[in-house]
């Protein structure tokens, strides 16, 4: 998605996975190790390519192009990178993000890797988008995450609300993983709503469109 006004202003949507690889450690200059990441980071394009992470790539890509783009023509760019987009649908087909609760929901995995989650809402998302979009003061890019959870507290939440799905039966631990802030955009003035509202607006859209059937 993309607000538009010709000479004015754009402010596309881009994703996490530009912020999220940064030079690996036997690169310079890198990320320091454990410090959590803002839109001062960018995901090294030849360590993407290297590892074939292709999609990754192509977000890096399509976002710094449009930066690149705004120093040619004077447009003024400024981006939302949201992290994982639950919420209640619009369209009747899962999406990619959907599908990610949807999982937890149906699949009874065996076992689960007990990874952290960063969420947001795609009507926080929207509304970061128009923000943004509208304030004079908006300026390159912006992390939009709301809540870090770890893949068993999600579960248990999710239990606690809806008893009755098909939920992991248990989790891998694993190490330490990058966190995301999104301090920049919420001193813009972005506010985001609780993740049980999050959860129970997804799951009840779910049901409602047949998907949990």
């Amino acid at each position: 998605m993309i607000l538009f006004v010709p000479q004015l202003k754009a402010a596309p949507v881009s994703s996490m996975l530009p912020v999220l690889y940064p030079p690996p450690p036997f690169l310079i200059p890198r990320w320091p190790k454990g410090q959590i990441k803002d839109e001062a980071c960018w995901s090294d394009k030849e360590y993407c390519t290297t590892t074939k992470n292709w999609y990754c790539f192509s977000k890096t890509e399509a976002e710094s192009e449009a930066f690149e783009f705004a120093k040619r023509t004077g447009l003024d760019v400024v981006t939302v990178c949201p992290t994982l987009i639950l919420g209640p649908l619009l369209q009747p087909a899962v999406n990619a993000s959907s599908l990610v609760l949807i999982k937890l929901l149906k699949e009874g995995y065996d076992s689960l890797e007990n990874k952290h989650r960063s969420i947001v809402d795609v009507r926080d998302v929207a509304q970061a988008l128009l923000l943004v979009y509208e304030k004079p003061e908006a300026e390159g890019r912006y992390i939009c995450t709301a809540h870090s959870i770890r893949a068993r507290d999600l579960v248990d939440k999710l239990r606690s609300i809806f008893p009755n799905y098909n939920y992991p039966k248990s989790f891998i631990e694993v190490g330490e993983e990058d966190m995301l802030t999104s301090e920049k955009l919420q001193k813009l003035g972005w506010s985001y709503r609780p993740l049980e509202e999050t959860l129970v607006d997804s799951v009840e859209s779910y049901r409602k469109a047949g998907i949990l059937d």
